[in-house]
């Protein structure tokens, strides 16, 4: 079982490493294998299509991602500064992946939703979840800064938080594409605007 268990998450991180780095589309199965030190009979023990494993890279992604989404926007600290801790993560996330690879990855959801929303509907459907998920994470902690008088009292929470993922995707599109992590420095200026901060609540936040 051990073994098993071993060659399938070698798959996996094979197969999310390629992703990254260069798509979907232009991956097949025997190079996934090869990357992943697996016989190729391995794959289809394990995930009978290249979509399949797709979702199951996905899927393995947005746990990671959300347990480190929650920590960041949970607890009892100012909600503000919480959101900005998200912001300041997201940039160091793709900092730290720079350093190492020489080029901005970008975002797993993003890039393959850029790629694939209009070829796979099952992955199409998935990445909408998960977008809808990171909304909802969000729109609690707008929520709370509504009520403690930190965001303007007309501010939609709903459409706010989906704006405030479509900016973290659309600035690390941005810092993909200028390969700069920087593009990611906005975020927190334009939370502030978008949530109608009061001033004195932007200068206790810093």
């Amino acid at each position: 079982m051990g073994r098993t268990s071993d060659a399938k998450n070698k798959i996996l991180a094979a197969a999310a490493a390629l992703i990254e780095q260069r798509g979907y589309t232009a991956l097949g199965v025997a190079e996934i294998c090869a990357a992943a030190g697996v016989p190729k009979g391995s794959f289809y023990y394990f995930f009978e299509s290249k979509q399949v494993l797709a979702l199951a890279v996905i899927d393995e992604h947005w746990v990671t991602q959300r347990r480190q989404w929650e920590q960041l926007l949970g607890g009892d600290r100012d909600p503000l500064r919480r959101l900005r801790d998200l912001f300041e993560a997201t940039e160091e996330v793709q900092r730290v992946g720079q350093q190492k690879a020489g080029v901005v990855a970008g975002c797993l959801f993003g890039n393959l939703a850029l790629e694939l929303s209009n070829q796979a509907e099952e992955i199409r459907g998935r990445l909408q979840e998960i977008f809808e998920e990171q909304i909802s994470l969000i729109e609690q902690v707008v929520v709370e800064a509504q009520q403690r008088g930190l965001a303007g009292p007309s501010v939609d929470t709903r459409e706010a938080a989906r704006s405030i993922v479509a900016q973290i995707e659309g600035r690390v599109l941005l810092a993909k594409l200028l390969n700069d992590p920087t593009q990611l420095e906005t975020l927190w200026r334009n939370c502030l605007d978008l949530l109608q901060v009061p001033a004195q609540a932007r200068t206790t936040i810093g």
